[in-house]
């Protein structure tokens, strides 16, 4: 009796906030060659950044649960990349109290659409018992398990296969299922928030035109933008232009998946704390016609942090700054952009006609992804200018940058 008693282990009451990120490539970090050392993460905030298994095993993702062991217990790390989420649980666990962990981990599958994520399928499966795994580890201990947000990283596959799902229907979807099972396994309260990003690799489809009033390919990120305007569970990262990508391609580098992890901190925190409103990030409120002035749009914009700013800094400069208006027929008369307050006017070179479209990023080199040449533009806000250096990567601060969108003109 007297050795079975001191053997078992004692553990101060800590309460574990478990946000994992799920997707396909770009939630894996596919390709962005990791610059996190593990041995520094792990030593984090007194230890206080853990893995589905309340561990430190960072870095052994695979889809075979058998295959993932055997590689946390060789310490096989050949395949490890970059994720938004260690940066995001680094910010977290700086500003969290010295009482909570941060769990934090992948799930998903790379070059799959979204109709194969959902409820009942294999990775979603997975997603929900590294959950369980996490919150039965932490019960043996004693401690508290919420799981406030799970981080979205999806929409690749569906732009450029034309995969002609109702894409907003499905991530809608998700976010109920993941709700009722994620809400049944804990039995917390709160709901569960989706911390969306915008996928914005549109030139992969290989029947993109920029001149097109109602473009596909956009079909994606409108979704997104659709649910972070509308939906109550939407909370915002960030689209994925204004960062580097490995050979332009899709995949963002590893500096990017640190920016996007460090603005997902911030919806994360406000989750959390429940004291601030919804982050919805930049994106538009509505279009009209000046009164008076055929020529010019007026697009009225959600601005997070005051004031808007034109960056050619950080994203090399778009024709017009990404904003273009499409003709019926094809044509983009666009001749000027200008700021005021949360506005931005856009002049065209004639009246603007029935059946246009605004559109803001849908543009770039065929099959290019990224701040260069990709589809992109170049209007932010100015978070990043009143954050703590922490929120900063690669002195980038974390500004929020317009969501690209593709809406007809009223």
């Amino acid at each position: 009796m007297l050795l079975l008693t001191g053997c078992r282990r004692s553990y101060e009451h800590r309460t574990v906030v478990c946000i994992p990120v799920y997707g396909q490539s770009l939630a894996l970090g596919e390709e962005a060659q990791r610059i996190t050392d593990f041995d520094s993460l792990a030593a984090f905030a007194g230890g206080r950044i853990v893995t589905e298994n309340l561990d430190h095993s960072f870095g052994c993702f695979d889809e075979s649960s058998v295959k993932q062991w055997t590689k946390k217990l060789v310490g096989y790390h050949k395949r490890s990349f970059e994720l938004s989420v260690y940066a995001m649980a680094e910010t977290l666990a700086t500003f969290l109290g010295e009482d909570t962990l941060v769990c934090v981990f992948p799930g998903g599958r790379g070059a799959t659409a979204i109709s194969s994520l959902g409820r009942g399928s294999d990775p979603y499966q997975r997603l929900l018992d590294d959950i369980g795994d996490a919150l039965n580890e932490a019960r043996s201990r004693g401690w508290d398990f919420v799981v406030p947000a799970v981080c979205w990283m999806q929409g690749e596959s569906d732009i450029a296969d034309y995969e002609g799902t109702c894409y907003e229907q499905r991530l809608s979807q998700f976010c109920e299922d993941i709700n009722r099972d994620v809400l049944a396994l804990t039995g917390q309260q709160d709901s569960v928030r989706i911390i969306c990003y915008q996928s914005t690799s549109i030139t992969k489809g290989t029947r993109f035109r920029a001149t097109e009033a109602n473009s596909a390919e956009a079909q994606v990120p409108m979704s997104q933008l659709r649910l972070l305007q509308n939906h109550p569970l939407f909370w915002v990262s960030g689209p994925t232009y204004p960062y580097d990508c490995v050979g332009e391609v899709v995949h963002i580098d590893a500096h990017g998946q640190r920016c996007m992890g460090r603005l997902a901190a911030l919806s994360a925190l406000d989750i959390i704390h429940h004291d601030k409103e919804r982050r919805r990030g930049l994106l538009p409120v509505s279009v009209s016609r000046l009164d008076g002035d055929s020529c010019t749009l007026a697009v009225a914009m959600n601005v997070p942090c005051l004031p808007l700013q034109i960056d050619t800094l950080v994203v090399r400069a778009a024709p017009h700054f990404g904003f273009s208006v499409i003709t019926p027929d094809g044509r983009d008369v666009v001749s000027d952009v200008r700021l005021s307050s949360d506005t931005v006017y856009v002049s065209c070179l004639e009246p603007v006609s029935n059946g246009s479209h605004i559109h803001y990023g849908l543009l770039g080199e065929p099959m290019k992804s990224g701040r260069r040449n990709g589809p992109r533009g170049n209007l932010r806000d100015s978070q990043g200018d009143g954050l703590p250096a922490v929120f900063e990567e690669q002195g980038q601060p974390s500004h929020n940058w317009c969501l690209l969108f593709d809406l007809p003109i009223p």
